[in-house]
Protein backbone atom coordinates (compact mmCIF):
# COMPACT_ATOMS: atom_id res chain seq x y z
CA UNK A 1 0.00 0.00 0.00
CA UNK A 2 3.08 2.39 0.90
CA UNK A 3 4.32 2.92 -2.56
CA UNK A 4 0.41 3.51 -3.90
CA UNK A 5 -1.14 5.15 -1.04
CA UNK A 6 -0.44 8.98 -1.80
CA UNK A 7 -1.24 8.62 -5.97
CA UNK A 8 -4.31 6.51 -4.96
CA UNK A 9 -6.02 7.55 -2.31
CA UNK A 10 -4.05 10.45 -0.88
CA UNK A 11 -2.56 8.96 2.06
CA UNK A 12 0.81 10.25 2.84
CA UNK A 13 2.94 6.59 3.10
CA UNK A 14 3.93 7.38 6.67
CA UNK A 15 0.46 7.37 7.73
CA UNK A 16 0.04 3.85 6.24
CA UNK A 17 -0.28 1.14 8.16
CA UNK A 18 0.01 -2.60 7.48
CA UNK A 19 1.96 -6.15 6.79
CA UNK A 20 5.81 -5.23 5.92
CA UNK A 21 8.43 -7.09 4.39
CA UNK A 22 11.70 -7.80 6.27
CA UNK A 23 14.27 -4.81 5.82
CA UNK A 24 18.42 -5.82 5.65
CA UNK A 25 21.11 -3.31 6.10
CA UNK A 26 24.17 -3.89 4.27
CA UNK A 27 27.65 -1.94 4.66
CA UNK A 28 29.17 -1.33 1.01
CA UNK A 29 31.80 0.86 2.31
CA UNK A 30 29.80 3.90 1.28
CA UNK A 31 27.43 4.79 3.82
CA UNK A 32 25.63 1.36 3.48
CA UNK A 33 21.95 0.42 1.94
CA UNK A 34 18.96 -0.56 3.54
CA UNK A 35 17.55 -3.36 1.29
CA UNK A 36 13.98 -5.84 1.40
CA UNK A 37 14.25 -9.40 1.71
CA UNK A 38 12.19 -11.67 0.19
CA UNK A 39 10.36 -12.68 3.46
CA UNK A 40 7.18 -11.20 5.71
CA UNK A 41 8.29 -9.20 8.49
CA UNK A 42 4.94 -8.39 9.46
CA UNK A 43 1.76 -9.62 8.80
CA UNK A 44 -0.99 -7.08 9.87
CA UNK A 45 -4.07 -9.52 10.76
CA UNK A 46 -6.24 -10.49 13.87
CA UNK A 47 -4.33 -10.02 16.93
CA UNK A 48 -1.12 -8.43 14.94
CA UNK A 49 -3.49 -5.08 14.00
CA UNK A 50 -3.45 -3.62 17.08
CA UNK A 51 0.05 -4.81 17.90
CA UNK A 52 1.10 -2.73 14.64
CA UNK A 53 -1.44 -0.03 15.42
CA UNK A 54 0.21 0.70 18.59
CA UNK A 55 3.64 -0.06 17.51
CA UNK A 56 3.65 2.90 14.96
CA UNK A 57 1.29 5.11 16.76
CA UNK A 58 1.54 4.62 20.34
CA UNK A 59 -2.36 5.30 20.78
CA UNK A 60 -5.62 3.82 20.33
CA UNK A 61 -7.47 4.38 17.03
CA UNK A 62 -10.39 6.58 17.80
CA UNK A 63 -11.84 5.54 14.29
CA UNK A 64 -11.26 1.34 13.27
CA UNK A 65 -12.91 -0.22 10.18
CA UNK A 66 -12.69 -3.65 8.98
CA UNK A 67 -14.30 -6.28 6.38
CA UNK A 68 -13.25 -9.21 7.85
CA UNK A 69 -12.72 -11.32 11.12
CA UNK A 70 -9.00 -10.60 11.22
CA UNK A 71 -10.35 -6.79 11.83
CA UNK A 72 -11.80 -8.03 15.51
CA UNK A 73 -8.95 -7.45 17.41
CA UNK A 74 -8.62 -3.92 15.83
CA UNK A 75 -11.87 -3.26 16.41
CA UNK A 76 -12.28 -4.18 19.94
CA UNK A 77 -9.08 -1.95 20.58
CA UNK A 78 -10.44 0.76 19.33
CA UNK A 79 -12.99 0.48 22.47
CA UNK A 80 -12.44 3.68 24.35
CA UNK A 81 -13.91 3.52 27.66
CA UNK A 82 -13.02 6.90 28.76
CA UNK A 83 -14.41 8.78 25.18
CA UNK A 84 -16.05 7.90 21.90
CA UNK A 85 -15.13 5.72 19.13
CA UNK A 86 -16.47 4.50 16.03
CA UNK A 87 -15.84 1.19 14.97
CA UNK A 88 -17.40 0.35 11.69
CA UNK A 89 -17.88 -2.93 9.54
CA UNK A 90 -17.84 -2.55 5.40
CA UNK A 91 -20.05 -5.43 4.21
CA UNK A 92 -19.52 -6.32 0.91
CA UNK A 93 -23.04 -7.09 -0.22
CA UNK A 94 -22.92 -5.26 -4.15
CA UNK A 95 -22.84 -7.73 -6.53
CA UNK A 96 -23.47 -5.51 -9.30
CA UNK A 97 -20.70 -3.10 -9.00
CA UNK A 98 -18.15 -5.29 -6.87
CA UNK A 99 -18.84 -8.70 -5.35
CA UNK A 100 -21.04 -9.79 -2.87
CA UNK A 101 -19.95 -11.63 -0.13
CA UNK A 102 -19.44 -12.49 3.94
CA UNK A 103 -18.04 -15.32 3.77
CA UNK A 104 -14.78 -14.19 6.08
CA UNK A 105 -16.72 -11.70 7.92
CA UNK A 106 -19.44 -13.66 9.70
CA UNK A 107 -17.93 -13.50 13.21
CA UNK A 108 -17.34 -9.24 12.81
CA UNK A 109 -20.70 -8.93 11.68
CA UNK A 110 -22.13 -10.67 14.35
CA UNK A 111 -20.13 -8.73 16.84
CA UNK A 112 -21.06 -5.96 15.16
CA UNK A 113 -24.63 -6.19 15.67
CA UNK A 114 -24.42 -7.59 19.15
CA UNK A 115 -21.99 -4.22 20.18
CA UNK A 116 -23.77 -1.51 18.19
CA UNK A 117 -21.31 -1.28 15.71
CA UNK A 118 -21.82 1.07 12.63
CA UNK A 119 -22.41 -1.38 9.51
CA UNK A 120 -21.58 -0.16 6.24
CA UNK A 121 -23.52 -1.39 3.43
CA UNK A 122 -21.42 -1.30 -0.35
CA UNK A 123 -24.86 -1.78 -1.80
CA UNK A 124 -27.56 1.06 -0.02
CA UNK A 125 -24.66 3.31 1.65
CA UNK A 126 -21.68 3.61 -0.77
CA UNK A 127 -22.72 6.08 -3.91
CA UNK A 128 -19.06 5.51 -5.56
CA UNK A 129 -17.36 2.20 -5.10
CA UNK A 130 -14.79 2.71 -7.83
CA UNK A 131 -14.25 5.78 -9.03
CA UNK A 132 -12.75 6.19 -12.34
CA UNK A 133 -12.19 9.96 -12.85
CA UNK A 134 -8.97 11.49 -11.14
CA UNK A 135 -9.07 14.73 -9.40
CA UNK A 136 -7.47 17.61 -9.70
CA UNK A 137 -5.47 17.11 -5.84
CA UNK A 138 -4.33 13.87 -7.33
CA UNK A 139 -7.29 11.73 -5.79
CA UNK A 140 -9.71 9.66 -7.03
CA UNK A 141 -13.37 10.07 -7.12
CA UNK A 142 -15.20 7.85 -5.16
CA UNK A 143 -11.98 6.77 -2.60
CA UNK A 144 -11.82 8.05 1.10
CA UNK A 145 -8.96 9.72 2.45
CA UNK A 146 -7.16 8.98 5.50
CA UNK A 147 -5.24 6.53 7.46
CA UNK A 148 -5.20 3.42 4.69
CA UNK A 149 -4.76 -0.28 6.17
CA UNK A 150 -3.39 -3.15 4.04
Amino acid sequence: MRPISQEVFGVPPERVIGSSTVLEYVDNGIGGTITRKAQLGFLDDGPQKPIQIWSRTGRRPLLAGGNSNGDLPMLDFAQRPDRPSLRLVVLHDDAEREFAYTSGAEKALAEADKHRWTVVSMKNDFTTVFGSANREDGTVAGKPRGVASG
